[in-house]
């Protein structure tokens, strides 16, 4: 019994002792790395680190500058996109004077008959413009006048007391002149052709009258409309109501 005791006893001392030279071998075998870099190195060391913390410094300062300064465009552009919404609102509802390519129309008597001693036609109906204003939509007119008269979407072409009106306006005499303005000069040509071969000028000219068309032109003004636009069955929001 004594004696496995002893091997008992002999083997644990054993153990330790191995594990204590493991331990002592791994320490010679991997030693532990030192600096051996001298004082100039150990300096520009130093300097590198403290330029790359003044870059760093540098660019955090632009991106800060960078977002104020889009943060206050983005402010800027919200006020700058109202009014060009509004401006573009008044252009649509005919508020505004427009200039661009298109061409001009001239209703006029036809000198034939008034050579011939008929009847000359002195007025034109408004069945004859509305029909003009049709076909000028369909070829993609955005913006017209005629006599000076800005017509819009509400615009009334009527007959009063034998008085072809347009809002009141009353066309009283020939030869009224019609302007017309597109989007592009590809469309202001597309237009010119389209109308030089319409039916409008034969149905103009069983009236006798004769609708002349002029070739494209690049700048053409047409006026603004005049006259107050009645708003019915709209209210201001209230302040609060909705959000």
């Amino acid at each position: 019994m004594d004696k496995q005791k002893l091997n008992i006893s002999f083997t644990l001392v054993a153990a330790v002792v191995g594990f204590m030279i493991a331990i002592q071998f791994q320490t010679v075998k991997k030693p532990e790395e030192r600096d051996t870099r001298d004082i100039w190195q150990l300096r520009e060391a130093l300097l590198q680190e403290k330029e790359l913390q003044s870059n760093l410094l540098t660019e955090i300062r632009s991106n800060e500058e960078k977002l104020s300064a889009y943060e206050s465009k983005r402010k800027q552009s919200k006020e700058q996109a109202l009014r060009d919404t509004f401006q573009e609102l008044k252009i649509e509802a005919g508020l505004t004077e427009v200039t661009g390519p298109g061409i001009t129309l001239e209703i006029e008597p036809v000198v034939e008959d008034i050579q011939l001693g008929d009847p000359v036609t002195r007025v034109v109906s408004p069945e004859l413009l509305k029909r003009l204003l049709n076909e000028l939509n369909m070829y993609e007119a955005k913006y017209v006048s005629i006599d000076g008269q800005r017509i819009i979407n509400t615009t009334v072409i009527r007959d009063i007391n034998n008085e072809t009106k347009i809002d009141g306006h009353s066309i009283k005499s020939l030869p009224i002149e019609v302007k017309v303005a597109v989007a592009d000069s590809t469309t202001a040509e597309k237009l010119y052709n389209r109308m030089k071969v319409s039916k409008a000028r034969d149905e103009f000219f069983t009236e006798g009258l004769r609708l002349n068309i002029s070739a494209p032109i690049p700048n053409i003004k047409v006026p603004a409309y005049d006259n107050p636009i009645r708003i019915r069955f709209l209210e201001p929001i209230k302040e609060g109501v909705g959000t």
